[in-house]
């Protein structure tokens, strides 16, 4: 809403000066608009970047537990074969 001081400066100068104000007004609005834009963009980058990061460590941590499922499960089958052998030096 407009104020009414303002109101009589614009009554002064007519269509012409409030048509000014509206586009002064718009342009402000636009500015703040454009600035808030690229905030979030500057946040999104940021983010995006920090993405990448932790997508990278999700990599090497599945790498890590695959070649460890791998490790145990050969400790495992040795285990077994332990076991296995021993039963057979009982048995003899």
């Amino acid at each position: 809403m407009i104020e009414p001081t303002m109101m009589t400066h614009l009554v002064q100068f007519g269509v012409a000066g409030l048509m000014a104000w509206m586009w002064l007004t718009e342009r402000r609005g636009a500015a703040v608009r454009e600035r808030s834009i690229e905030e979030a963009h500057a946040r999104l980058m940021e983010q995006r970047t920090q993405l990448g990061v932790l997508m990278d460590v999700v990599r090497e941590n599945t790498r890590a537990l695959v070649a460890l499922e791998g490790a145990q499960r050969s400790l495992v089958r040795l285990v077994e074969r332990l076991d296995v052998s021993e039963r057979r030096a009982e048995v003899d």
